[in-house]
Protein backbone atom coordinates (compact mmCIF):
# COMPACT_ATOMS: atom_id res chain seq x y z
CA UNK A 1 0.00 0.00 0.00
CA UNK A 2 1.67 3.12 -0.69
CA UNK A 3 2.22 5.38 1.94
CA UNK A 4 2.44 9.32 1.67
CA UNK A 5 4.59 11.91 4.42
CA UNK A 6 3.92 15.52 4.07
CA UNK A 7 6.46 17.34 5.32
CA UNK A 8 7.97 21.39 5.13
CA UNK A 9 5.24 23.13 6.97
CA UNK A 10 6.47 26.29 9.08
CA UNK A 11 5.48 29.80 10.41
CA UNK A 12 6.66 31.76 8.02
CA UNK A 13 5.77 35.58 7.78
CA UNK A 14 3.03 37.06 4.86
CA UNK A 15 5.25 37.11 1.36
CA UNK A 16 7.31 34.41 2.68
CA UNK A 17 8.33 30.72 0.48
CA UNK A 18 7.93 27.83 1.56
CA UNK A 19 8.25 24.50 -0.05
CA UNK A 20 6.45 21.49 1.00
CA UNK A 21 7.61 17.67 -0.33
CA UNK A 22 5.16 14.39 -0.60
CA UNK A 23 7.71 11.46 -0.03
CA UNK A 24 5.81 8.07 -0.81
CA UNK A 25 6.94 4.78 0.36
CA UNK A 26 6.03 2.27 -3.08
CA UNK A 27 8.94 2.25 -5.85
CA UNK A 28 5.71 2.60 -8.13
CA UNK A 29 5.23 6.00 -6.88
CA UNK A 30 6.25 7.43 -10.75
CA UNK A 31 2.36 5.15 -11.48
CA UNK A 32 0.52 7.72 -9.49
CA UNK A 33 -0.85 11.30 -10.12
CA UNK A 34 -0.12 13.18 -6.98
CA UNK A 35 -2.69 16.43 -5.88
CA UNK A 36 -2.15 18.76 -2.79
CA UNK A 37 -4.75 19.93 -0.31
CA UNK A 38 -5.45 22.43 2.01
CA UNK A 39 -8.02 22.55 4.50
CA UNK A 40 -8.36 26.05 6.84
CA UNK A 41 -9.97 25.61 10.33
CA UNK A 42 -13.71 25.70 9.75
CA UNK A 43 -13.31 25.25 6.31
CA UNK A 44 -13.73 22.25 3.52
CA UNK A 45 -10.91 20.94 2.60
CA UNK A 46 -9.72 22.24 -0.92
CA UNK A 47 -8.05 21.26 -4.05
CA UNK A 48 -5.01 23.35 -4.57
CA UNK A 49 -2.58 21.75 -7.49
CA UNK A 50 -2.18 18.53 -8.97
CA UNK A 51 0.58 16.95 -11.24
CA UNK A 52 0.29 13.98 -13.77
CA UNK A 53 2.39 10.92 -12.71
CA UNK A 54 4.94 11.81 -16.00
CA UNK A 55 4.89 15.40 -14.71
CA UNK A 56 3.83 16.66 -18.34
CA UNK A 57 0.52 18.53 -16.64
CA UNK A 58 0.08 20.19 -13.87
CA UNK A 59 -2.98 22.16 -12.79
CA UNK A 60 -3.71 25.14 -10.01
CA UNK A 61 -6.43 26.78 -8.28
CA UNK A 62 -7.18 30.45 -8.96
CA UNK A 63 -5.99 31.13 -5.52
CA UNK A 64 -2.42 29.99 -6.10
CA UNK A 65 -1.58 30.55 -9.63
CA UNK A 66 1.46 32.21 -10.31
CA UNK A 67 2.57 31.80 -6.42
CA UNK A 68 2.92 28.26 -6.03
CA UNK A 69 4.78 25.68 -8.12
CA UNK A 70 4.36 21.98 -8.20
CA UNK A 71 6.64 19.24 -9.59
CA UNK A 72 7.89 15.89 -9.21
CA UNK A 73 11.41 13.44 -8.85
CA UNK A 74 10.25 10.14 -9.50
CA UNK A 75 13.81 8.78 -8.52
CA UNK A 76 13.33 10.51 -5.53
CA UNK A 77 9.98 9.22 -4.90
CA UNK A 78 8.75 12.70 -3.75
CA UNK A 79 5.98 15.49 -5.03
CA UNK A 80 7.08 18.95 -4.41
CA UNK A 81 5.22 22.46 -3.81
CA UNK A 82 6.74 25.41 -3.64
CA UNK A 83 5.01 27.98 -2.60
CA UNK A 84 5.69 31.92 -2.88
CA UNK A 85 4.29 35.40 -1.71
CA UNK A 86 2.70 33.45 0.98
CA UNK A 87 -0.69 35.14 2.42
CA UNK A 88 -2.80 34.84 5.97
CA UNK A 89 -5.47 33.05 3.94
CA UNK A 90 -2.61 30.31 3.09
CA UNK A 91 -2.47 28.97 6.51
CA UNK A 92 -4.09 25.48 6.44
CA UNK A 93 -2.93 21.91 6.94
CA UNK A 94 -1.76 20.59 3.53
CA UNK A 95 -1.91 17.26 2.03
CA UNK A 96 -1.02 15.22 -0.65
CA UNK A 97 -2.50 12.64 -2.19
CA UNK A 98 -2.23 9.99 -4.60
CA UNK A 99 -4.50 8.52 -7.32
CA UNK A 100 -4.79 8.05 -11.22
CA UNK A 101 -5.65 11.23 -12.66
CA UNK A 102 -4.42 14.79 -11.78
CA UNK A 103 -8.17 16.48 -10.39
CA UNK A 104 -8.18 19.08 -7.85
CA UNK A 105 -11.47 17.25 -6.70
CA UNK A 106 -10.97 14.51 -4.26
CA UNK A 107 -10.78 11.43 -6.62
CA UNK A 108 -7.91 10.00 -4.67
CA UNK A 109 -7.25 6.46 -3.01
CA UNK A 110 -3.72 7.56 -1.03
CA UNK A 111 -3.75 10.43 1.32
CA UNK A 112 -0.87 11.87 4.00
CA UNK A 113 -1.21 12.83 7.44
CA UNK A 114 -1.06 16.72 6.58
CA UNK A 115 1.78 19.10 7.54
CA UNK A 116 1.01 22.76 9.02
CA UNK A 117 0.95 25.69 7.11
CA UNK A 118 0.85 29.30 9.35
CA UNK A 119 1.25 32.64 7.85
CA UNK A 120 1.04 35.42 10.39
CA UNK A 121 3.48 38.01 10.74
Amino acid sequence: QLQLVESGGDLVQPGGSLRLSCAASLFSFNAYAIGWFRQAPGKEREGVSCISSSGGMTKYADSVKGRFTISRDNAKNTVYLQMNSLEPEDTAIYYCAAGNICVLGEAYTYWGQGTQVTVSS
